[in-house]
């Protein structure tokens, strides 16, 4: 099902996912021929349903965006290889992230570790070691996925050169994106009035991660200056806040059907993000009392939701976030148009910027 939420329309962001997911569809074949037998099926099931169903395909279309800044030279295929990878390791990321969080759904379906606790069993499996071997099954899936990236990345067949401009990137994404990781875990369950630690969990999993490593990625595998990366840079991290600021409303009053997650996940789970930091800097003191007893009970009825709700209305942390998001979406447009890019790139730098933090909840 198309969520309505991400709609990245137009000939060549549609051209770039279709690519890269033929890339990935060929690829993840060829794995499943070298696996060791027909116990392997429901693993790669689990990665097929993950990576093809709702994906929205940002980091693939922005890695490419930055090589076409950078002007494009030579073939597409090693930069399509390269921008696969990433989605590859996006989605080992998320497997492994909603096995930390114990989420249930996942892009309209199960989880990793729920869909394969419930494969686990149809084969005979007994019900009280299932949720145990779902868990272990995923981070194995995860890591699998991990490692597919990295052939896939070996299978670019990047010249010496180009791959020690670009490596060393892909090193650092993924180390920001661990940092970022444990910096949400950290703060998970320990409701704060800090919006400075909320924004820092946001800029590192999403402001580098998500938009500014990708395309300096782009940028490096076209060999482009210090003054291209500068410009990726200005517009990625206003606007990768911008895009977790929008997840995090979406997160808590969004509509199931188009996120394809529960809504208000985030509060059960205690998940420190600004939102709730701004609601709790706001709160009278008996809207603490309520936030400090609701937000992380994973036992929260959808009553005790609206009562969070009507605290994030009340206080003006919502309207204070959409406020924040726009100044970023601002800054971002306003390096975009500062930056001397051509037209096409221009073009959908734009419309992701725009779709990115306009997915109303």
């Amino acid at each position: 099902m198309a969520s309505a939420v991400w709609d990245i329309s137009g000939p060549a962001l549609t051209s770039v996912r279709e690519q890269v997911d033929a890339q990935l569809a060929d690829f993840v074949s060829a794995q499943e021929q070298e696996a060791p037998g027909p116990e392997m099926a429901p693993l790669f099931a689990t990665a097929r349903r993950l990576l093809f169903s709702r994906g929205k395909r940002l980091r693939p279309l922005l890695c490419m965006a930055g090589w076409q800044a950078a002007g494009s030279p030579g073939d597409s295929h090693a930069v399509l290889r390269v921008a696969a990878a990433l989605e590859l390791f996006q989605t080992f990321a998320l497997i492994h992230d909603d096995v930390m969080d114990d989420s249930d759904v996942r892009r309209g379906g199960p989880t990793a570790h729920r869909s394969l606790a419930a494969a686990y069993i149809r084969a005979g499996g007994r019900h009280s070691r299932a949720e145990a071997h779902g868990r272990g099954a995923a981070i194995l899936l995860g890591d699998l996925l991990l490692v597919w990236s990295d052939t896939m990345l070996a299978d670019a067949r990047l010249s010496a050169r180009a791959s020690a401009r670009v490596l060393p990137l892909v090193d650092t994404m993924r180390a920001e994106l661990v940092h970022g990781q444990y910096l949400d875990l950290l703060g998970t369950g320990r409701i704060s009035e800090d919006v400075g630690a909320a924004l820092r969990v946001a800029r590192y999993k999403t402001g580098k991660y998500t938009v500014e490593r990708p395309l300096h990625i782009g940028v490096s595998l076209a060999d482009g200056g210090p003054g291209l990366l500068q410009t990726c840079t200005d517009f990625a991290l206003p606007l990768g806040e911008a895009f977790q600021l929008r997840d995090d409303l979406i997160g808590v009053f969004g509509d199931p059907v188009q996120t394809g997650k529960p809504v208000g996940d985030d509060i059960r789970e205690g998940k420190a993000t600004v939102l709730l930091a701004l609601a709790f800097r706001a709160a009278s003191r008996a809207e603490r009392r309520l936030l400090s007893t609701l937000v992380g009970s994973p036992e929260l009825t959808d009553e005790d939701l609206g009562r969070v709700h009507t605290v994030l209305e009340t206080t003006g942390a919502r309207q204070r976030v959409e406020m924040m998001i726009v100044s970023r979406r601002d800054a971002a447009l306003a390096a975009l148009k500062a930056a001397d890019l051509v037209s096409d790139v221009t073009a959908m730098l734009t419309r992701i910027a725009w779709t990115a933090t306009e997915r109303y909840p």
